[in-house]
């Protein structure tokens, strides 16, 4: 049988290594030999002996997102095996997380990750309340997380001479070092005539980086499904 299809790069091979591959840009390939964790439902395929279980999230992070609604529901996969992960046809990308690094991200941008990883959902600093209450997961420790992204990203470096706005619709990740506020850039008398629809955004100030998706978040994705 002959067909595009069947191009090298639609095909998948047998892992050589355990751990998280890029498939291709909207899937990742998890080759696992004990336990991982990913976003509940986004299992496309798996060969090997792998089972799959709601995570439980303890009660502090359960109220957390009880409260939140900060759509970071996980299922723990446990086995030996391979499996693919994906969704919506999102694109997928790999951040290989070092011992002393932190990655602030929406919980709705989570693929899947090590288990070696750990993660609190957190309020952002500066924003509280005024913003409505913005809430992120924040990783840290040793390993690689999935991240997820509608379209492709922009990663602008954040530098203590350039901080950077960000629409609070819009953002996907920043690194965890950085400082976060709102900020305003209308005056009250242009927002009470309309506005721009651009009102307040996210400040972000300090060393490092933050990441935006291409388009604002549609209302019907804000609980992350």
């Amino acid at each position: 049988m002959n067909s595009d299809l069947f191009a090298a790069e639609n095909m998948a091979t047998q892992a050589t290594a355990p751990g998280m591959v890029q498939q291709n840009a909207k899937s990742l390939k998890y080759a696992l030999d004990g336990e991982c964790y990913a976003r509940q439902g986004s299992m496309i395929a798996y060969r090997g002996d792998l089972h799959f279980e709601k995570k439980g999230q303890g009660v502090g992070k359960f109220l957390k997102r009880a409260v939140t609604g900060e759509g970071l529901a996980l299922m723990a996969v446990r086995g030996r095996g391979e499996v693919w992960f994906a969704h919506e046809a999102a694109n997928c990308f790999i951040v290989d997380l070092a011992a002393g690094d932190g990655l602030t991200i929406n919980g709705r941008n989570v693929l899947c990750f090590d288990a070696s990883l750990s993660y609190e959902i957190e309020i952002v600093k500066g924003a509280g309340m005024i913003g409505g209450g913005l809430f992120n997961s924040v990783f840290s420790g040793q390993g690689k997380l999935g991240v997820m992204c509608e379209g492709n990203p922009v990663v602008i470096p954040v530098s203590p001479q350039s901080p950077v706005f960000v629409d609070t619709d819009a953002v996907v990740g920043w690194s965890s070092a950085l400082r976060t506020g709102l900020h305003r850039s209308q005056s009250l008398g242009s927002m009470l005539r309309g506005g721009s629809g651009e009102a307040v955004q996210l400040r972000l100030d300090g060393e490092g980086f933050v990441i935006v998706r291409p388009s604002e978040l549609r209302p019907e994705k804000s609980a992350g499904n």
